[in-house]
């Protein structure tokens, strides 16, 4: 039996291209006084601010009422962006700020409008 394809291109291939591909984030949530921290992984950024910014996603961030994005990186690997987000998440306020400041001078509100703010700017 031979595989299914699609535009002729196997699904085996457009799988792996597509896991190839795909990439993942590590980001740093703040609520408005910003003295309390989130950091989080995901593989679809805007939809998870979305979710953060509407209520939607239960627990901590919704708790405590951060919904501001600070900063964010991107990681090609799931289980490189896991360590670095539980890096991160040990980390103290003061070394948060550091990177935050890095590629977010101003501190503002990287999540606007339904997008994501570039930080390559």
């Amino acid at each position: 039996m031979s595989p299914r394809t699609c535009c002729g291109v196997s699904d085996d291939y457009a799988i792996l291209k597509n896991m190839q591909e795909k990439q993942y984030y590590v980001y740093i949530l703040t609520n408005k006084n910003h003295n309390v921290f989130y950091t989080g992984v995901t593989s679809d950024l805007e939809k998870r601010m979305y979710g953060h910014a509407n209520g939607l996603v239960e627990g901590f961030t919704k708790q405590y009422n951060v919904k501001q994005l600070m900063y964010y990186e991107l990681h090609n690997d799931i289980e490189e962006a896991i360590l670095r987000e539980k890096k991160i998440k040990r980390w103290k306020k003061d070394w948060k700020w550091n990177i935050i400041d890095e590629i977010n001078p101003r501190r503002i509100n990287l999540h606007q409008d339904g997008g994501i703010l570039s930080v390559c700017d």
